[in-house]
């Protein structure tokens, strides 16, 4: 789907790769309906978008809040007039402990937002979305949606279940107007760590040398998901990590793993 002329809905809108996202809509012509619990990283994205704020509508809540969610199509196309995308990019982090360590309120919350929230959105949004010539949902699900990171099981198993749910609406949509994209960013350079209220883990010498190699920007995460878009592409990866590792949790899963587990330790050394 060309986003020119669109009006896309974008979770995860405050900062990060979210606001990114608004931002390279608004550069490719689209009309954007910004999510975020944050009303005042809402502004900042606002303030952001210069001359096309006025194709931006801020909406603060929380994509977990499922009353909340449903009143909000009725917004955007009060606002709009039309709704042809939804990008669920909203996500939080876990505390950097094992799962025997984590509290069920931390594992709740994890739930909530990361697989609860876009089923909210497309529940509430995919009705206006079958409505459209052409539409298009994006599911931003994580690299630890297939590979197991220290620290982050219940984080990874969120991401896991929003990749099936992401692969279940293609094959349900498969016959309407609507295409679906289902995103596993690698390491990115986001305030998730900040925005999910956690410890960031203390890493130092080559793992943090290591990690800041990798790392992808979050404009360039964006930039790869809107091209995504436009050619209704089914998966994308972002990153050369998340690409290499993709390759070898099909090719040798248990291998993969345990790269990851010595790579990735000193997430637990704290």
């Amino acid at each position: 789907m060309k986003v020119t002329g669109t009006t896309v809905v974008v979770t995860g809108a405050g900062d990060g790769i979210g606001r990114e996202l608004v931002l390279g809509l608004l550069t490719r012509g689209a009309r954007v309906a910004a999510v975020s619990r944050s009303a005042e990283h809402l502004q900042e994205t606002a303030t952001r978008a210069g001359r096309a704020a006025d194709r931006v509508s801020v909406h603060a809540l929380d994509v977990a809040d499922r009353q909340a969610v449903e009143a909000l199509p009725a917004a955007v196309v009060a606002e709009h007039g039309q709704v042809d995308g939804l990008i669920n990019c909203a996500g939080i982090i876990q505390p950097f402990v094992p799962l025997l360590d984590l509290e069920y309120a931390d594992i709740e919350r994890v739930m909530a937002v990361n697989f609860w929230g876009p089923v909210h959105t497309t529940k509430a949004f995919l009705p206006h979305l079958v409505a459209r010539p052409r539409a298009h949902l994006v599911n931003v699900s994580s690299m630890g949606a297939f590979l197991p990171v220290p620290g982050q099981t219940a984080y990874g198993a969120s991401k896991a279940a929003l990749q099936l749910l992401t692969e279940g609406l293609h094959a349900e949509l498969a016959d309407t107007s609507v295409s679906v994209t289902v995103v596993f960013p690698g390491a990115t350079r986001t305030g998730i760590v900040e925005n999910s209220a956690v410890r960031p883990p203390e890493i130092s010498g080559a793992a943090a040398r290591r990690l800041e190699r990798t790392m992808t920007s979050a404009s360039t995460a964006a930039r790869r998901i809107l091209d995504a878009v436009e050619r209704d592409a089914y998966r994308v990866t972002i990153g050369k990590d998340a690409a290499v590792m993709d390759v070898l949790a099909r090719l040798a899963p248990e291998r993969a793993a345990r790269l990851v587990r010595t790579r990735m330790k000193a997430l637990l050394s704290t």
